[in-house]
């Protein structure tokens, strides 16, 4: 199984903490979405995609990237996000419709905490100050693991 995770993180690197746990677990490459072609997406059998929560959705950069896919049917997808509001039926909602458009099967979502300190929230040090901490990234590495063997059909 060839595995890709591709994401967006800016400013505490809370995303990325969380695709590079999943990625050694799953042996996947890592990716941001500005540097992969979306020809590229197709040589792979399952494609991660997060980023940090940005008003209640993706990075915009992840968002134009799955615009720009070609067709995916029989692809295997998942979403993860960080977040300072970490609501991930309404954070991942855009994601999922697009990739649900491409022909994607989203096969799992995971989201955590993260450390956010935009807009007013810079003034009183941010919320969520230390996440993802260990317990956040175990639970990520868990996901994967679960996704991983069920695409490999559960060995």
């Amino acid at each position: 199984m060839r595995a890709l995770i591709v994401y967006v993180s800016i400013h505490h690197k809370n995303t990325e903490k969380v695709a590079k746990a999943m990625a050694d677990v799953l042996n996947a490459d890592l990716s941001k979405p500005w540097k992969i072609k979306p020809e590229e997406v197709m040589e792979y059998d399952l494609v991660g995609f997060g980023s940090g929560i940005y008003w209640w959705r993706h990075h915009w950069a992840l968002l134009k990237l799955v615009e720009d896919l070609p067709g995916m049917e029989g692809k295997k997808a998942f979403i993860f996000s960080t977040a300072g509001m970490n609501i991930p039926r309404y954070n991942h909602r855009a994601l999922k419709k697009r990739l649900k458009e491409k022909g994607f099967e989203v096969v799992g979502e995971f989201s955590c905490r993260g450390w956010d300190t935009n807009g007013w929230l810079a003034k009183i040090g941010g919320i969520n100050r230390g996440h993802p901490n260990e317990r956040d990234l175990e639970r990520a590495r868990r996901f994967a693991e679960r996704v991983g063997k069920e695409i490999r059909g559960g060995d």
